[in-house]
């Protein structure tokens, strides 16, 4: 089967690239970099360099093709996802949509995928008329029901690991490992720390998704991908210090915050934090067994988490650029500063330094004016 991934290149396409190579289907990968990427020693994988968002460049790679399958790892707002998704939809003989599992509210049940979504249920206006991740994804999810099309599989991942991503709490591993590593304090919140959540790693992630491409079983039907096992934030962070010992031989310091109210102002990420990390997350993830019949094996969180952390820490493998904000603040709470080396440059250190060393209330006030500037 001749399948195109838009945005493939993740945590979870990577995985799943290389699943759907094994079992010989002829895979073309869209990837923005012109790295080592745009080549592969697999004869049927192909990476074409472009934009995805572009809509020229997604057109010369669908009109005149039919694929069977496409695998769209892409993230639009809703008003982006309203100008093309027919058009996917009319040129593959299966359109597979990534939503995400963050679209379902507060259960106290285990989610399945007719569990009440925010969208459906939220009485918050003020959320209601933004494009959040979370209401963005379920208003495409509805496009996609209301197209009249046949041929669309939703698939809602939750949080999803890798080598190259390690989250705790709302934070990504350049907010907390990073810190970690450069023998800085951990920043992490108590409200956040005692509640459950799952992380399923990537590579099971892209079984499932390889299961249903093609299926025409998966057709017209929503599954979520995560694995059956839950547990508390804060043992997700004792798994990480307990890994980062083992491999550095040092257990970092971590610092206690009663909540985000103030760190989320910098990170704008309210309602990732209020509407689902400060839920509890439980899946039941069986229809994907029923529909595809075969059983998924998920990696135990405490063996893949500290599988992956090992090897990015031994491989030395590479941080994205330190999110300024975020790390001035956690310095000015834990008293630390970032090294003159770690600065790409004088206008990065000046920011940094507004935030570390002015009280909260101005350091915001210029934090949101440089923000508007930018805009």
């Amino acid at each position: 089967m001749k399948i195109l991934i838009l945005g493939g290149t993740g945590a979870m396409g990577t995985s799943l690239v290389k699943e759907l190579a094994a079992r010989r289907d002829e895979v073309f990968v869209t990837t923005r970099s012109a790295g080592n990427k745009t080549k592969s020693k697999e004869c049927n994988i192909s990476y074409i360099q472009g934009n995805a968002h572009d809509d020229v460049f997604l057109k010369t790679l669908m009109i005149g093709e039919r694929w069977g399958a496409v695998v769209d790892f892409m993230v639009y707002s809703t008003d982006e996802f309203k100008r093309r998704y027919l058009f996917l939809l009319d040129n593959a003989e299966h359109y597979i949509f990534l939503s995400s599992a963050r679209v379902y509210a507060d259960s106290k049940e285990p989610i399945t995928e007719e569990s009440p979504r925010l969208l459906d249920v939220c009485k918050d206006a003020k959320y209601l008329a933004t494009d959040e991740y979370a209401l963005a994804k379920a208003r495409q999810e509805d496009l996609m029901r209301s197209s009249g099309y046949k041929n669309w599989t939703i698939v809602r991942p939750y949080i999803t690991y890798s080598d190259e991503r390690l989250q705790l709490g709302v934070f990504e591993k350049e907010n907390w490992l990073y810190r970690a590593l450069q023998g800085r304090t951990i920043v992490f919140s108590k409200d956040i720390a005692e509640h459950y959540t799952t992380m399923t790693y990537g590579g099971d992630v892209a079984k499932g998704i390889a299961m249903l491409a093609g299926n025409d079983k998966a057709k017209e039907q929503t599954f979520h991908i995560a694995g059956p096992q839950s547990m508390k934030w804060k043992d997700i962070l004792t798994i990480y210090l307990d890994t980062i010992e083992k491999c550095t031989r040092k257990r970092p310091n971590v610092l206690w915050i009663e909540n985000m109210d103030e760190l989320e102002k910098f990170m704008g990420n309210h309602y990732q934090v209020h509407c689902d990390r400060l839920y509890d997350r439980r899946f039941d993830s069986g229809k994907l067994e029923r529909v595809c019949g075969a059983e998924m094996q998920y990696t135990p969180i405490e063996d893949g988490l500290g599988m992956c952390l090992t090897r990015f820490i031994k491989e030395k493998k590479c941080f994205r650029s330190f999110a300024l904000y975020t790390e001035a603040y956690m310095d000015k709470l834990t008293k630390e500063a970032v090294g003159v080396s770690e600065f790409r440059n004088a206008k990065h250190r000046l920011a940094y330094s507004v935030v570390r060393n002015l009280p909260f209330d101005i350091s915001y006030t210029i934090f949101l004016l440089a923000k508007k500037l930018r805009a």
